[in-house]
């Protein structure tokens, strides 16, 4: 959060985990007699992406985030935005051989003002240049 205050553009390419263990483990969870571990408790991270968004106090600031999603892609998306309250959202389908671990992706990137902008598939830099693009474009 402190890196982000003075920046005039937050790409948040990376996620955090939604859900953490609500209790750390001091040592190893050692197998006892053959019984089943205990189960683990989870409890909600901050929303950085959406805590980001909401600060307000560097105008003209331009926030990026990324949707991984697995089914309605763009529904999903469109409403991850708005709840997120970014100024664009690249969105992706993940799934077997897609987006993680590959050096070629699809997008559609949203935009806060309605736009969406599909990216074929092909190299993420291509990507990666659109985005940009759309950034500074937003700068005018």
């Amino acid at each position: 959060m402190e890196a982000a205050a003075g920046a005039d553009v937050v790409v948040m390419a990376a996620a955090v985990a939604d859900f953490r263990p609500a209790v750390y483990a001091t040592g190893k969870i050692k197998k006892k007699d053959g019984r089943e571990p205990e189960p683990v408790a989870l409890v909600r991270n901050p929303d950085i992406l959406a805590e980001i968004s909401a600060d307000r106090s560097r105008p003209g600031r331009i926030v990026v985030g990324f949707a991984a999603e697995t089914d309605d892609v763009l529904a999903n998306g469109r409403e991850k935005l708005r709840r997120k309250g970014c100024d664009l959202l690249v969105v992706n389908e993940v799934g077997e051989r897609k987006t993680f671990g590959s050096e070629e992706n699809e997008a559609v990137v949203l935009a806060a003002d309605g736009a969406e902008v599909p990216v074929p598939f092909g190299p993420k830099e291509a990507l990666a240049d659109t985005v940009w693009d759309l950034v500074a474009a937003r700068f005018g």
